[in-house]
């Protein structure tokens, strides 16, 4: 019998390799709404880079993200990493 293992686009492809990716994924040991997280500030970080004024990057993260506040969003792309 043939098992057709569904392939999970890596969001974290340019940290980790998508084989280590599928390994901790299939163990249940990503947090998806860390790996959201890094994304919101990934993107926030690449729009201030193009001197794009905070509140429009928040507002335009907002689009990508409805159910997210933007006192939310604000306190994800300004998080103090312990």
């Amino acid at each position: 019998m043939n098992t057709i293992k569904a392939q999970i686009e890596n969001p974290l492809s340019d940290l980790i390799s998508d084989d280590i990716y599928d390994l901790l994924n299939s163990h249940q040991l990503i947090d998806e709404k860390a790996v959201r997280d890094y994304h919101i500030r990934k993107k926030f970080r690449q729009m201030r880079a193009e001197k794009i004024s905070a509140g429009d990057a928040i507002d335009y993260i907002r689009e990508q993200y409805p159910y997210l506040q933007f006192d939310t969003i604000r306190k994800i792309v300004y998080q103090i990493n312990k």
